[in-house]
């Protein structure tokens, strides 16, 4: 049901669409109709395909990279005083530098291959994933920590036995978001400078009027970041089987 509700939606979004550019006779390189633009995917698949593997390499590694150091600082700023005092300001200074403004500097300090998007999606990535498994840690039930002194628990065992599984499913929520705003940063940075991908893909597109074109770059780019986003929802129910999901038991369809 889920499905067909999607694509009955789906359907909706594309006839309506499609009666917008009929009633308005709107240019096509203004608002191609969605035939041209699934002309433009069919025809042109070879080359998104190609820009769109560059961009998912620069999404996936970028991804890993923002959760390995995003969880790496978390451990860090809940475990050593000094890391939240030097840290914790660090991170909220880096998050009111508009991303948009480090594109430039990061493009210049390394290069315009994929160094520089895989940077910018990690930058993107890592604030989220640092801020929700830093705050997992530090709301740990009381009693279990209680507990765990009780029965001569050292401070590094509570941290990884109690703390860590406990503050799992918050850091599983801030990889629901990293694997959503990942693509941000690949194609902001390939949109600042680059020779491939699916952002200097729809730049160049756009400079040349095939908006056709550029639209078909933006549904694979979509479908791509949901595929991912469904994806990465899948693999952390599987690895967090005990965490419920009260929202789906306590729907009534």
């Amino acid at each position: 049901m889920r499905l067909l509700r999607a694509a009955v939606t789906a359907l909706v979004i594309l006839a309506a669409w499609q009666g917008l550019v009929w009633l308005t006779g709107v240019p096509r390189f203004i608002l191609p109709g969605p035939a041209a633009v699934g002309t433009a995917l069919v025809r042109q698949a070879p080359l998104l395909l190609g820009h769109a593997g560059v961009t998912l390499a620069e999404v996936l590694l970028g991804l890993l990279l923002g959760v390995l150091l995003g969880s790496v600082s978390a451990l860090a700023l809940a475990s050593f005083r000094v890391a939240r005092r030097w840290l914790m300001p660090l991170l909220v200074f880096s998050q009111a530098i508009p991303v948009f403004a480090l594109a430039p500097l990061l493009t210049l300090w390394l290069g315009y291959g994929m160094a520089s998007k895989i940077a910018m999606a990690t930058i993107i990535i890592y604030f989220p994933v640092t801020t929700s498994l830093f705050d997992g840690l530090r709301r740990t039930e009381p009693g279990w920590l209680d507990l765990a002194r009780t029965m001569g628990a050292t401070r590094s065992s509570v941290l990884w036995h109690v703390r860590l599984p406990a503050a799992l499913p918050a850091f599983a929520s801030g990889v629901r978001v990293a694997a959503a705003v990942a693509p941000i940063g690949a194609v902001v940075g390939e949109w600042v400078g680059s020779s491939s991908g699916l952002g200097y893909l729809m730049l160049h597109a756009n400079a040349r009027m095939q908006t056709d074109l550029l639209f078909a770059a933006l549904a694979v780019l979509g479908l791509f970041a949901v595929a991912l986003y469904a994806a990465v929802d899948a693999l952390l129910r599987r690895a967090l089987p005990w965490q419920p999901d009260t929202h789906s038991s306590d729907e009534k369809d």
